[in-house]
């Protein structure tokens, strides 16, 4: 596979040095706001990232039923991102997948390197750190491992880590475990459009070609966290994006003008809506701008599963039955594929351009 472009982040935390170098350093504007992740956390002032518990979300009580969605779907318009609660899928699983995932990361980097990616090629699946090709040249404190895991014969398993053991038989039992979630939540979002439960699902490409990519964020200890970022300020360009994490905190939202710091609930999914939904919904769904934060005393890591539609099969744009005089379209018709480059095309210009590795959802 390819030979890494920038030292790995990992690489540089374990050198020893006191000092990030100068293309991990963000903007003055950035720093301002860049607190303690820690006790940022246990802020409990002002307005929290919502909980669902959505154990009854196919109660066969309909009032019960009614009541799940309505909590869900407000949360979904109001902010975008939740903590999903008695989600359906195992503890037991979910422990399995973040065992995986820390026995990959915990590997020694040459042996990561026989999963390098290679981005200037325009391979971005495998193992990873960003590439400075943006104008600023700043770079992100993470490194990751990206690659499709649903469906099936979407996914390259040459890339696929062999080691630790269990990581293959995790993942796509998660995966299989996911994708039925999300068919679930979409069919709620689709209701609470007033439209037919299937429709979302129908819109980003149903189970045939709704693709599930997964991105495993590990951030480093940082010596200077303050000057740094593991992810920068972004939204997500996927119909939905589910999340588990190490039970550290670092995640953090941009809620009525003020970074949100997400608290680590036990045995949630973090889920983020996208901007794919928000577009079919016309904003009526929001895709929230986030990012992650690091620190100096614990890793974190970051599981990311992102539910994209066809780069060019289908043009995403307001749905007519979302669309009327008083509210008109507020989106321009595209494609995956074309919304994805004009996100990047508007960031170039913004002197902050990406590469086209879907962002970390920290």
């Amino acid at each position: 596979m390819g030979i890494p472009v920038v030292p790995r982040v990992e690489s540089l935390a374990r050198s020893g040095t006191q000092e990030i170098p100068k293309e991990y350093v963000r903007t003055k504007e950035e720093l301002t706001s860049i607190a303690d992740v820690f006790a940022e956390e246990k802020n409990d002032e002002g307005p929290q990232v919502p909980m669902i518990d959505i154990k009854d979300i196919e109660s066969e009580d309909i009032s019960v039923r009614e009541r799940c969605r309505d909590v869900l779907n407000k949360a979904a318009m109001e902010w975008g991102v939740m903590h999903l609660v008695n989600h359906g899928i195992s503890s037991d699983l979910i422990r399995r997948v973040k065992s995986a995932g820390q026995a990959f990361f915990d590997l020694p980097v040459e042996e990561k390197e026989k999963y390098a990616n290679d981005q200037a090629s325009g391979n971005v699946q495998g193992y990873g750190s960003k590439l400075a090709n943006n104008a600023s040249g700043q770079l992100e404190w993470e490194d990751y491992f990206f690659h499709c895991i649903f469906p099936e014969e979407k996914r390259d398993m040459t890339i696929w880590p062999k080691t630790p053991e269990d990581y293959i038989p995790s993942t796509n039992e998660y995966a299989k475990q996911l994708r039925a979630l999300a068919s679930k939540i979409l069919a709620v979002l689709s209701l609470g459009l007033g439209l037919e439960p299937g429709r979302l699902e129908k819109e980003v490409g149903g189970l045939e070609e709704l693709i599930l990519q997964r991105k495993i964020n590990y951030y480093p200890k940082c010596p200077q966290p303050e000057l740094a970022l593991g992810v920068e300020a972004h939204t997500d360009i996927s119909a939905l994006t589910f999340i588990l994490h190490n039970m550290v905190p670092g995640l953090q939202l941009f809620y009525e003008g003020k970074w949100i710091t997400a608290k680590c609930v036990p045995n949630s999914i973090i889920m983020h809506v996208g901007d794919t939904i928000e577009i079919l919904s016309n904003g009526k769904y929001k895709s929230i701008l986030h990012r992650g934060l690091v620190n100096k005393e614990k890793v974190r890591i970051s599981w990311a599963v992102f539910c994209e539609p066809p780069k060019e099969k289908i043009v995403l744009k307001p749905l007519p039955e979302t669309v009327s005089e008083s509210e008109p379209a507020r989106f321009p018709p595209r494609t995956f594929a074309e919304h994805i480059k004009h996100k990047l095309f508007r960031k170039s210009e913004e002197t902050n351009e990406d590469n086209n590795l879907p962002k970390g959802s920290s």
